[in-house]
């Protein structure tokens, strides 16, 4: 394990505040038991936000990015971020605040993928393929298959948003390929497929705040099933 624990000692000010996995993390942080861990909840639950704390915390651009470039961290941190403690071990110190050059972490915003990838294609230490010449997912998986690999860490954040149902089983055995090499990832998704990782930690956020629950426990699994089994019951609803 590279990162071990959060917590937020103060609360920021302004909006993060009120969001009640933030509140959670001042109440009683968070422990982190697992090489990939999992953030699920609904939008505007506070996954992203938690995400570019973290990235912060790690020296990456919150945007996304790369730790160890020279301008890895250039921007005014997030207000969570700013707050947010991070407990690291000898291992996840060096590759985070080490030596510039030898430290080995990584965002991945889908959002934000494509406008990274105009400006760091072809550079050294990212990948020589145009994203622009390559379909939406296929340019999903020239990035992860080159900067997320062996030890490090590596913050993903919807990663599943261009991947077709056998892309995500794909990226899961990516997944597991780089928890077995040393690395940690944490993941915020509304992906079924990528949660059901086994041995993944799973936390789910919400108004609860936020709480680790078992895969076949999750609110979104049950959205799933439930839609699979009669999608004209939800799609009627919709109407």
């Amino acid at each position: 394990m590279l990162l071990t624990h959060l917590t937020v000692p103060q609360l920021p000010e302004g909006w993060p505040a009120a969001l009640p996995p933030v509140r959670r993390l001042a109440e009683r942080g968070l422990e982190l038991t697992a090489r990939v861990t999992f953030f699920v909840g609904e939008n505007g639950s506070g996954k992203s936000t938690i995400m570019e704390a973290i990235a912060d915390v790690a020296g990456i651009n919150s945007a996304g990015g790369k730790a160890g470039t020279k301008y890895a961290s250039t921007g005014p941190m997030t207000p969570l971020g700013e707050v947010l403690d991070a407990d690291l071990t000898a291992s996840g110190t060096w590759l985070l605040h080490g030596p510039r050059l030898k430290r080995r972490a990584f965002f991945f915003r889908a959002e934000t993928l494509f406008n990274l990838g105009q400006n760091v294609s072809g550079r050294p230490g990212f990948w020589d393929e145009d994203l622009t010449e390559q379909s939406h997912g296929e340019g999903f998986f020239t990035v992860l298959e080159r900067m997320v690999s062996g030890p490090g860490l590596y913050l993903m954040d919807e990663p599943e948003a261009a991947l077709s149902f056998l892309s995500c089983v794909r990226l899961a055995g990516l997944m597991q390929r780089v928890a077995d090499e040393g690395g940690q990832i944490i993941c915020a998704t509304h992906s079924p497929i990528l949660t059901g990782l086994p041995g993944a930690q799973i936390i789910e956020l919400g108004e609860h705040g936020m709480r680790t629950t078992a895969w076949e426990d999750l609110q979104l699994v049950d959205h799933w099933r439930r839609f699979l089994a009669k999608p004209d019951f939800y799609l009627r609803r919709e109407e």
